[in-house]
């Protein structure tokens, strides 16, 4: 299945009447998990409008080489290392002949002058412009110079009456191009939610319940899922560890903030990794201002909070569900019983009671443990055990 998931798409799209084509290229895009920016010719505005592409797209369109405010930051420069492709889509015989003589008098032709990313462009014109010489000649230098790959154009009727090549490609086929520029990858087209780090539960507005997680295996976890294909939610509690680009990131406090963050995702989730060290129990009440001390002793009553994964593997249509158990003895065996008891799919065992590895720490050793094998995986970095981990998780599905 074609999948362009996390693919990073700029979209040129020059005077026309072919641009109308290109809001169902930028819907077909999107559909397929690309991400999509737009930049827009003074010319493209005249056929389509910025704020349909921008409601299509989700991002605001580009147009100006000169806009103060995007300039403050290097706009243009900052658009050109974006993208892993760019296509101009449709390419004007105009834009071709600026673009073949190193022209950057507008924000489209700038960016694709200062960018290294490889460009496409799918021409649409005239029949008698497409086959005149200095177009042909124009196409020619693109293609030998800046190494431009040329989809199209179609023949048919234009717009004109006249009949003959020069219609742009149908957003379909143009898509189908641009998939076969990426390699797809084992969870390519896949939707991955991974929950990191520990959940806080206030005692008052000073002090909560927590635990030692640092997150750093469900972050490693987000950056191997979206390097192996997928589109990535992570949703973690309060860590201090950069976002492993291209992951949505979704802070979170307590435990009930995560699960409510976890079911909004849900619908859309394909694969759910509960990495997070949820607590197991919150106060029953949360004090409005901070509790001094008035004796030797002090009692908290606790109560259970929601189990997030145990919810997870209930649903309906439930996404394959992977969950951890942190042991301090008995770790395959306390798995096990996890595997089966919460309807999971896979569990990850880890012992913490090694100081070495788990929490806090850059290295862990693992178990991954299915209804039918058992792996073991000694100590190493986390980043290379979730890649492990992934790669156990892709085999599974393939199976299924």
């Amino acid at each position: 299945m074609l999948s362009l998931s996390n693919k990073r798409i700029l979209l040129g799209i020059t005077g026309g009447i072919a641009a109308y084509k290109s809001a169902e290229l930028v819907r077909a895009l999107k559909g397929l998990g690309a991400q999509v920016r737009v930049v827009m010719t003074d010319g493209a505005k005249e056929f389509i409008t910025p704020l349909t592409l921008q409601a299509l797209s989700g991002n605001p369109v580009h147009h100006s080489l000169l806009d103060p405010e995007a300039e403050a930051g290097m706009g243009h420069i900052e658009l050109a290392k974006w993208p892993d492709h760019i296509l101009i889509a449709p390419a004007s015989a105009n834009f071709i002949a600026r673009l073949a003589n190193g022209m950057g008098d507008d924000l489209l032709t700038t960016i694709c002058l200062a960018s290294i990313a490889p460009l496409a462009i799918a021409p649409a014109m005239n029949q008698a412009m497409w086959a005149d010489a200095n177009t042909q000649n124009n196409l020619q230098k693109l293609q030998e110079l800046k190494k431009v790959k040329v989809w199209g154009p179609a023949s048919g009727e234009q717009a004109c009456g006249d009949v003959g090549l020069g219609r742009m490609l149908d957003p379909q086929d143009l898509v189908a191009e641009l998939g076969k520029q990426f390699e797809q990858k084992s969870l390519s087209g896949k939707t991955v939610t991974i929950t990191a780090g520990p959940t806080r539960e206030a005692i008052d507005p000073v002090r909560y319940i927590s635990n030692h997680s640092s997150g750093k295996m469900g972050f490693a976890l987000a950056q191997a899922a979206v390097e192996a294909g997928a589109n990535v939610n992570l949703i973690c509690g309060p860590v201090t560890l950069a976002t492993p680009e291209r992951v949505n990131r979704i802070d979170v406090e307590s435990c009930q903030n995560m699960y409510d963050a976890v079911f909004e995702t849900l619908p859309n989730t394909d694969i759910f990794i509960g990495a997070a060290a949820v607590a197991d129990y919150r106060p029953a009440t949360t004090a409005d201002h901070k509790i001094k001390k008035q004796s030797d002793a002090m009692s908290i009553e606790l109560v259970r909070n929601p189990d997030i994964i145990s919810s997870v593997a209930a649903t309906e249509n439930k996404p394959f569900t992977v969950g951890f158990a942190a042991e301090t003895q008995d770790v395959s065996g306390y798995a096990k019983g996890k595997l089966i008891s919460k309807n999971l799919d896979m569990i990850i065992a880890n012992d913490v009671s090694d100081k070495s590895i788990g929490f806090n720490s850059e290295d862990n050793a693992v178990v991954v443990i299915g209804h039918n094998y058992e792996t073991s995986h000694g100590k190493a970095n986390k980043y290379h055990l979730a890649r492990v981990i992934v790669e156990h998780i892709a085999e599974c599905l393939e199976t299924q």
